[in-house]
């Protein structure tokens, strides 16, 4: 069996620029990953199949597996690489769904990293970036479970800066927020938005990390706040904890963050959430760009 983390994924900034032809919208974004998050396992069978287990396992008992990202991905993946051996995938839920820290496309690459494992498959780096991106503008940069500059609508990856290290808390105020809503909302406000470009992020230090997130925004998060204000009182909530170094939403939300040079600074910004009877997770942060 392999097992693999489906790491929570975090926008530490999302500038959005207009709608291109294909739909999508140009995007800039430092991508960063926690420790923690999801697991996938999988192992050798002589079909497919998909499990889903653990906390948030529920909100998708609905979801045909057929039509869960984790399975279409194992589909595709056989597709492009030629492969006809099957395999038991399970799906250990933790993160929360709609949520806008990447759980479905986390869950995603994670599948493909640990399906090309299994199966020895022969598809190059450039090959399983593509297909990722088939199956969603985020799966990409979840490929890297490193710091990554995303630009293009997800397709663009390039190596992302060296953080100090950090942790974080995650909140959610238990508020489901699909993307295309907030998107739609954005598009309205905003008819001719200029084409984004990714931001000079120096952050070495904490110092340096502090005046990056000074200078960077989260366009969707006025439209997340607009539809759920709870998402306010959280992220004020967060950057008040005691030694939080910035806070901001991820993604399109409704999950909350705050940055800490300590682990134990962010367990007490995780639990005092808690306390409220909202969803909390302190993690470390993956701060080393990947080497490709």
């Amino acid at each position: 069996m392999i097992a693999l983390a489906a790491p929570a994924k975090i926008n530490l900034y999302l500038h959005i620029g207009p709608v291109r032809r294909d739909g999508l919208h140009d995007l800039a974004s430092l991508f960063v990953f926690a420790h923690d998050g999801d697991v996938i396992r999988v192992e050798p069978a002589t079909s497919l199949s998909l499990a889903v287990t653990g906390p948030y396992a529920p909100l998708l008992k609905d979801l045909p597996p057929k039509k869960n990202l984790v399975y279409r991905a194992a589909e595709m993946l056989a597709s492009e690489a030629g492969v006809e051996a099957g395999a038991a995938i399970t799906l250990e839920k933790n993160l929360p769904v709609a949520a806008g820290v990447g759980g479905g496309s986390a869950d995603a690459a994670a599948a493909l990293r640990a399906l090309t494992k299994l199966w020895n498959a022969d598809i190059g780096d450039a090959a399983l970036a593509r297909l990722a991106f088939r199956l969603g503008a985020d799966v990409p940069a979840c490929l890297a479970e490193a710091p990554v500059n995303v630009s293009g609508a997800g397709e663009r990856i390039e190596k992302g800066p060296v953080l100090p290290p950090l942790w974080i808390a995650l909140v959610n105020p238990r508020v489901e927020m699909p993307t295309g809503p907030i998107f739609r909302a954005f598009d309205k406000a905003h008819l001719t938005p200029a084409h984004p470009c990714l931001a000079n992020f120096r952050a070495a230090n904490y110092t340096q990390l502090d005046q990056a997130m000074r200078a960077t925004r989260n366009d969707l998060e006025a439209f997340a706040i607009e539809k759920a204000p709870v998402i306010r009182e959280v992220i004020d909530g967060l950057a008040a904890a005691p030694g939080a170094i910035a806070a901001r939403m991820s993604g399109s939300g409704a999950t909350c963050f705050a940055l800490f040079a300590s682990a134990p600074a962010a367990a007490r910004a995780a639990q005092a959430a808690k306390a409220r009877g909202y969803w909390a997770m302190a993690s470390a942060l993956h701060v080393r760009p990947c080497s490709g």
